[in-house]
């Protein structure tokens, strides 16, 4: 039988993406090392052209898990809308959620399966890299792992600094920095966790929110839901390629605030304008 056919996957993993070719290829590759094998990759397509189809099309036949496309007519920054079209493609019970500029380091899907747990989300981590290094990336430095290694990073002039511990990080180190970090464990769209019931349970993303913390909003319902959070951030890593992030407005931030502090002060479990319409 062929793998691919095997279903269902144990993992399902939704990667965000538009328009950036060049960045997925790399993430898509990054799937393609991971030492745990039993997931799909639902490609989560907020209108993106028709390059990105093409090299969808072109990786299939290269990589050993199944590609599911799920794609929607560009309408500007609507990433809430697809991400909840994704969840419903997901064929697995269990959820990873990450952008397709995040490169996964090969135990990441490894690392989000051993620690799935009932009534709890994985909050993970992220390393992010300058333009000159994001460019400078090939299949075989992700295949050598050399974009997770510090000593290689360095080599390509990244400063030394505390954040370098989520690259070196492994065993009691990790456990110890995961467990005291200051951030909180919040649903983070670039490496996070959870079951498909739960993020059913809640209806999903609020798709009235465009850019600026519509993950964070789905992770504080998620909490009003009775889920807790594990923090993983030296754990579950992926390196974050650089981009302009031309989207962000002050109006839609400002509107996300309000649809937050709403979710928050209400104990709101369920959005309207979620999944369910």
């Amino acid at each position: 039988m062929n793998p691919k056919e095997k279903e269902p996957p144990k993992i399902s993993v939704i990667v965000s993406t538009y328009n950036a070719e060049e960045w997925l290829e790399k993430v898509l590759w990054g799937f393609n090392c991971q030492l745990f094998k039993d997931f799909e990759v639902v490609i989560a397509d907020d209108g993106s052209g028709p390059k990105t189809k093409a090299l969808l099309d072109e990786m299939k036949e290269k990589v050993f898990y199944n590609i599911v496309h799920v794609w929607q007519e560009d309408d500007g920054f609507q990433k809430s809308r697809i991400l909840n079209k994704a969840v419903e493609a997901c064929s697995a019970d269990y959820i990873i959620m990450t952008d397709g500029d995040c490169i996964p380091r090969e135990d990441f899907v490894e690392v989000h399966y051993i620690n799935k747990e009932e009534g709890y989300f994985i909050s993970g981590g992220y390393y992010m890299l300058p333009m000159n290094i994001s460019k400078m990336i090939t299949k075989e430095d992700i295949e050598k792992q050399n974009c997770f290694n510090i000593h290689w990073l360095r080599e390509q002039g990244i400063p030394k600094t505390f954040k370098n511990n989520k690259l070196t990080a492994s065993g009691v180190v990790s456990k110890f920095l995961n467990t005291f970090t200051p951030t909180n464990a919040s649903w983070n769209g670039h490496n996070s966790s959870g079951w498909k019931k739960d993020i059913l349970n809640v209806n999903g993303f609020d798709e009235r929110m465009q850019y600026g913390g519509q993950d964070r909003e789905l992770g504080e319902r998620l909490f009003n839901f009775g889920i807790k959070s594990k923090q993983l951030r030296y754990s579950a890593v992926c390196v974050h390629l650089d981009h302009k992030r031309g989207y962000k407005t002050p109006e839609s931030i400002a509107k996300n605030q309000a649809i937050r502090k709403e979710t928050r002060s209400q104990k709101v479990v369920w959005t309207h304008y979620g999944i369910t319409k």
